[in-house]
């Protein structure tokens, strides 16, 4: 199901910005019994990255509203898009009047499912990624070094793609944010220089203050984590996920998994 504008509808008009030049935001909820997870951790992200675009933030209240419209009583995902809108031709916002609304419901996919495996594979994705500071932990339109980089792969073992920065530091995952115990220390990538500061990612670094662990903020290749304690990642669709095997590598276990992904739920908004 979905609705553009408050209105069922599956089309736009086709020069919206968001189509042509990825002018937008979005964020993806996990909704349960038709209500979405941590909705006020999501607003907040939404109104920060849409300040960091100068696009003006629709109510949240009217967002939640349409997010349980289109979810009408499931546990499914619910996708919120906004846009800047349709304009002239060019780069220039200009004054392109309201933000397009896109809110839209599809399926929990199997790996959000109760019974998905808490443990996977990961590969180190070929592609870099680019510095922009502007953007830095912003989840804009413009996903196309995502894409690219999930394109490496067609190995249904393999669940995530660990991306690098130009500097060959570690970022996080197409997909998901990474996490990896160490001495005692939840260690996450800094975010100053591109990658995006997910909802789930801010939970676990409260979560992790909860349970007395500390946190650190690191630049680091990927052979860093190789012997650490634990390596994770993250998103509002599957909580927390232990990386078992980096490419050929073997990684370690040492329960944190577990603790934290509970800890995200024990903050319920």
């Amino acid at each position: 199901m979905m609705r553009i504008n408050g209105q069922p509808a599956d089309s736009i008009d086709a020069r919206d910005r968001g189509l042509a030049y990825g002018d937008g935001v979005f964020r993806t909820l996990r909704m349960a019994n038709g209500r979405p997870l941590w909705w006020r951790d999501h607003v907040a992200r939404l109104e920060a990255d849409c300040a960091a675009l100068a696009l003006a933030c629709p109510d949240a209240g009217l967002l939640l509203e349409e997010a349980c419209a289109v979810a009408d009583g499931a546990d499914c995902v619910a996708k919120l898009i906004l846009t800047r809108g349709s304009g002239v031709r060019g780069y220039a916002p200009g004054d392109t009047g309201a933000v397009t609304r896109i809110v839209m419901a599809v399926p929990l996919p199997p790996h959000a499912w109760a019974d998905a495996p808490r443990a996977v594979r990961a590969r180190l994705c070929t592609l870099r990624l680019g510095h922009q500071p502007r953007l830095a932990g912003v989840k804009h339109l413009n996903r196309l070094e995502n894409v690219l980089a999930r394109a490496e792969w067609t190995d249904p073992a393999i669940f995530e793609g660990l991306l690098c920065d130009e500097a060959g530091m570690l970022v996080g995952g197409t997909m998901s944010n990474l996490f990896w115990v160490r001495e005692g220390v939840l260690c996450t990538p800094e975010l100053d220089r591109c990658g995006v500061a997910g909802v789930t990612r801010a939970r676990a670094l409260r979560a992790a203050s909860r349970l007395g662990l500390r946190t650190r903020f690191e630049r680091q290749p990927p052979a860093a984590i190789l012997a650490a304690d634990e390596v994770m990642i993250c998103n509002s669709l599957i909580g927390m996920r232990r990386v078992a095997m980096l490419d050929a590598a073997e990684l370690g276990e040492a329960g944190w998994r577990e603790r934290l992904d509970k800890a995200l739920y024990e903050d319920l908004d």
